[in-house]
């Protein structure tokens, strides 16, 4: 399985990007860790699937059915899917709704199921409905009590995880593993991963690899990546 991906033309802070795939025969498909929900729409045999899965904390396998083609929308970090909270499906997914004519409920209405042709319009209705809504996220590191007027950073953080489901710490985790999966499948050393993103050492690199993305760095390195539904992060890794 390989897969085509993109960024949306819609507004950048509710949707991350957009992915495709479809499956020949029956297989098995490894899941990174990854910090946001993906709205995700399987046509298998002419019949319809939705489903939206939540923040994932740890790399996972999952069967693939043959002959499915499948459409990812994957929502931006602090997007807030209203029918269905991220912390109420972190590591698991709710079922979506399908109509006999082959119409997504969402929100207690039927929308036209996207593809990946059309999917910024619909992306769009979903906004403009009100059941994609970005939701702010920062929480002040040197914030060290409680001002009159202003939430204390406890409450912020309680806000943090309430919207993504996932405490900072996991977060910052997760995105500094995603990082590096890219740098070591664009042929980096484990050497220079390990300095560049501050991991201790190859064990500590070779552990938060196997949890959260279920590869080696010499898998990784090899190009063993093609039957993973993950996506890399794109750019530099912005941890701190």
């Amino acid at each position: 399985m390989r897969f085509e991906h993109r960024d949306t033309e819609t507004d950048a802070s509710v949707v991350d990007r957009v992915w495709r795939t479809c499956s020949d025969a029956e297989d098995t498909m490894t899941s990174a860790a990854r910090t946001c929900c993906q709205l995700i729409l399987t046509r298998i045999q002419g019949q319809l699937l939705a489903s939206l899965r939540g923040p994932e904390t740890r790399a996972t396998t999952a069967p693939v059915p043959p002959n499915a083609e499948f459409l990812g929308i994957r929502l931006a970090l602090g997007t807030v899917f209203r029918p269905h909270p991220a912390a109420a499906i972190v590591d698991g997914y709710v079922p979506l709704p399908v109509t006999d004519s082959g119409r997504v409920v969402i929100g207690g209405a039927d929308w036209e199921a996207p593809t990946y042709e059309n999917v910024e319009q619909f992306i769009r209705r979903l906004r403009d409905a009100g059941l994609l809504v970005r939701s702010r996220l920062k929480v002040e590191e040197d914030f060290t009590g409680h001002i009159e007027g202003h939430p204390s950073k406890r409450t912020l953080q309680r806000r943090y995880r309430a919207t993504t489901g996932l405490s900072q710490t996991a977060v910052t985790q997760i995105d500094r593993v995603n990082a590096a999966a890219t740098m070591l499948r664009d042929g980096r050393d484990w050497r220079t991963v390990v300095e560049a993103l501050g991991y201790f050492d190859q064990a500590h690199l070779a552990h938060a690899l196997r949890r959260y993305v279920g590869r080696t760095a010499r898998g990784l390195q090899a190009g063993d990546d093609a039957r993973m539904s993950f996506l890399y992060k794109i750019g530099p890794w912005a941890g701190s």
